[in-house]
Parts: C-alpha cells; structure tokens; sequence
C-alpha cells in the first residue's frame, strides 16, 4: 500500500473520529425547547466555530504523528512532491467533495424554505461538509487504488 493510500484511509478514520466525538461532546449542551431563540443562534454558532477549529488543529496533529509513524515503521520519508497523477486525484477528489458540501448546502436552504425547524438547516449543513470531507478522503483513496 503506498503512502498515499495510507494516510487517505488515517484521513477517512479520523474525520469520522473526529466528527463522532465532537458531536458527542456538544449534544448535551444543547440549548433545549422552549429556549430563546438567542440562545439557540450562539449554540450553533459556536458548534460550527469550534468544529471547524477542533478539527484543523486534530488534522495536523494526527498527520505529523502519522508522517512519524510511517518514517518509523518503514524507513521512508514522506514524497516531497507531487507529480500530475497525484495533482489529477486531488482535483477530481475536491470536486466531488466541493459537489457534495453545495447539494448538502442547497438542501439545507430548502429546509428553510420548506418551514422546517432551524436545527435542521445546521444539522444538514454540518452533516455536509463531515460527509464531503470523507467524500474527499474516499475519493482519493478510490483513484490511488483503481487508476484515473
């Protein structure tokens, strides 16, 4: 398996680590029914804020300790470039991922559109990017494996 494929499954793993565990963490302080509406905007806010920096600061931790675990157990050092096979996966792997994040977004306005509670429309929005990031992450490790 080469490095690449390695560290797409590290970033698949972790994503949904990542995203579990915060979710986990902020559940309970969910504002509750009946709460003004105030308070509900900050509850969100802050969710998305501080997912957003949670998951940038775990990323790079969990990526230096992988790039210190794949030069311990194999004597290799990280590719110090990118060829255009590898720039060709990126791309094609961000599309996909930018195409998710904007039907996940689109939805998330026509839950507004449609009536629906405003949790929904964060909970669609969040749940988009977590699922184009993995997207992302699938989608790199499907073209290293099988070829463009």
């Amino acid at each position: 398996m080469t490095y690449q494929e390695k560290k797409s499954i590290v970033s698949i793993i972790s994503a949904i680590l990542i995203f579990v565990s915060y979710c986990l963490f902020m559940y309970p302080r969910y504002p509750g029914e009946g709460v003004e509406s105030s308070e509900v905007f900050h509850y969100w806010g802050s969710f998305v804020l501080y997912l957003t920096l949670f998951s940038i600061v775990t990323h790079i931790i969990i990526s230096i300790i992988f790039n210190i675990v794949f030069r311990l157990t194999t004597n290799e050092k990280e590719p110090a470039f990118a060829d255009e096979l590898d720039k060709l996966i990126d791309l094609k792997a961000f599309r996909n991922s930018f195409f998710v994040f904007v039907v996940g977004f689109l939805f998330a306005m026509g839950s507004l559109v449609f009536y629906q509670p405003l949790h929904a429309m964060f909970i669609i929005l969040i749940s988009a990017g977590f699922i184009s990031d993995v997207t992302g992450s699938v989608t790199k490790l499907y073209h290293y494996r099988r070829g463009v």
